[in-house]
């Protein structure tokens, strides 16, 4: 780490004698070194001691701590440490942080918001060195990584602070897609503040210390009358399980942390590269664990079964990174490698709502796969669902409308899309899931799975619903004739038979084949490229 504290030179300067006066060490044989060079290090020290003192007793880190966790050691490299600041009035610096570093060796933009310094609060100069960083990241074709701990936008400064979170909303947009951007909530986040993150690929929070809101509990309560915690209204918990707002709830900073570090290793630097390949050598493990895989699926269609035990037998090593994992969990969202090679991985969950879809889950795999379609991460669909979750409440909520940006993330995808069909693949919800008919280049189908516009029983009883009437007058055993009917609406149009003759299916496969298909798949469509379909500026995605 290039640091002005660690120079050894200064640091013999600066050490403090026995009456607490600094103390000199310097000799006839080492240059001189300038008195406004020892009183810069010697703010620089004294700014991190003083924001460890308040950091730590809150159960915090501070700014370079954190910096300390999230880049490979030594490799920080910072620029504008005393920008903002007045050494000769003893001002350290501004009240954020920014520079390069690595992440498993790979460059990465950082900035890490100072709390120590004001509040952490963005005014002027604050704003002004993270532009600057942002346009560096964008220049170099690098990743953002962003440490928040801040109280907003800096009062004092008025209007000049609020149009410096106008530059960054601007930049972050201007880099949405073209470079991996992840926030890091570290400690409160307010008011036009949270936009930043918001506008960001993925938010990581902390189980405490973690908060976000655009209004905070004062301001609520003297509007609205209603009391409620800042933990209550906006803190990590609540933004990972109600409001979908954050993709991961680390248990401490160092959880957080260590989260973003992996993440980035599944995607590559920007949207011209490829995502970064891992060697993997076959094993005969890897044969047990394909084994396992003619046992998860329960022969019972209506018996649940997690879907992630599918996923971790098809990837290597097993490992699952989820996004999103404590919101809407009827799907599954996650990066894992296949072959050496990062691929996103969507797929119904059976365990939650039979594997519906509903106004949440909709959003959750939509935003994933339009991720995934940014940074060039094939996407490997496993598809289990009855259909979209029936009510008046899910109407109401806009189902039609947020469910309509699946389709909308699917159809545009010009990433290589593979879909296996697990078990059930009924109406609309087996259309937008990665099927043929949208897009997907390659789709597959286990033997027990089922695809319809509907389920048997639901069919039955609108295709036979006089046959049925006419037999309950008759004085007939009615579900006998209804289990009748049902068993050859399964044999002639619920399984995959139909959409194999008509190409909507590529192959029948078993269970423990799976994961050799897939890698044969990915293979095959290594070289799939973009194309521009169209000339338009871009579409319109509901919103």
């Amino acid at each position: 780490m290039t640091d002005i504290i660690s120079s050894p030179a200064v640091s013999t300067v600066i050490d403090h004698g026995p009456d607490g006066t600094d103390e000199s060490l310097e000799d006839n044989n080492r240059q001189p070194i300038r008195a406004n060079v020892i009183q810069a290090a010697k703010l620089a020290r004294d700014a991190e001691t003083k924001a460890r003192d308040k950091q730590h007793v809150k159960g915090k880190l501070t700014a370079r701590e954190r910096l300390d966790l999230l880049l490979d050691t030594g490799s920080f490299e910072e620029i504008g440490r005393f920008s903002g600041g007045n050494i000769n009035g003893n001002v350290a610096g501004a009240a954020v942080i920014t520079g390069f570093g690595e992440v498993y060796g790979r460059k990465v933009a950082v900035y890490a918001q100072d709390f120590s310094v004001k509040g952490g609060t963005l005014g002027v100069a604050e704003g002004k060195k993270i532009c600057r960083l942002m346009d560096a990241a964008i220049e170099l074709k690098i990743p953002v990584v962003a440490l928040i701990d801040s109280g907003g936008a800096r009062i004092q400064e008025g209007v000049a602070a609020l149009t410096q979170y106008g530059h960054l909303f601007r930049k972050t947009c201007d880099a949405s897609g073209f470079i991996p951007q992840i926030s890091l909530i570290l400690g409160p986040c307010a008011g036009g503040a949270v936009y930043c993150p918001a506008l960001t690929d993925l938010i990581i929070m902390t189980r405490e210390n973690s908060n976000m809101f655009v209004t905070g509990p004062d301001v609520i309560k003297s509007t609205t009358g209603e009391s409620i915690s800042m933990e209550d209204l906006g803190g990590g918990t609540v933004h990972n399980t109600t409001s979908g707002v954050a993709h991961y709830l680390g248990e401490d900073e160092a959880d957080a942390i260590d989260y973003a570090r992996t993440v980035l290793s599944y995607l590559p630097s920007n949207a011209g590269e490829q995502p970064p390949t891992y060697s993997y050598m076959a094993t005969r493990a890897d044969r047990e664990v394909a084994a396992r895989l003619a046992t998860i699926v329960p022969d019972n269609d209506r018996q649940p079964y997690d879907m992630t035990d599918v996923i971790r037998c098809v990837v290597d090593y097993g490992e699952f990174v989820q996004v999103h994992e404590l919101f809407a969990g009827s799907v599954v969202v996650g990066f894992a490698c296949i072959d050496g090679h990062p691929v996103g991985v969507v797929g119904n969950q059976p365990l939650v709502n039979a594997g519906s879809l509903d106004v949440d889950a909709s959003e959750k795999l939509a935003r994933f796969v339009r991720l995934c379609d940014c940074f060039n991460l094939p996407v490997v669909t496993l598809v289990d669902t009855p259909g979209y979750k029936p009510g008046a409440e899910q109407e109401h909520a806009g189902i039609i409308r947020r469910g309509a940006k699946v389709i909308y993330a699917y159809a545009n995808a010009q990433v290589p899309l593979v879909t296996v069909i697990v078990r059930k693949a009924f109406g609309g919800a087996y259309i937008v899931m990665g099927s043929k008919a949208i897009g997907a280049d390659l789709n597959y189908a286990w033997p027990s799975s089922q695809i319809a516009v509907l389920g048997a029983t639901g069919a039955v009883n609108i295709i036979h619903r006089r046959d049925i009437q006419k037999a309950k007058d008759a004085g007939k055993d009615v579900d006998a004739v209804r289990a009748e009917y049902a068993a050859e609406y399964e044999r002639t149009t619920v399984n995959a038979n139909l959409s194999m003759e008509t190409g909507e299916i590529d192959a029948m496969i078993d269970p423990e084949q799976t994961r050799e298909v897939l890698e044969q798949a990915l293979r095959l469509l290594a070289s799939k490229r973009r194309v521009k379909r169209t000339g338009k500026h871009h579409g319109n995605q509901p919103l």
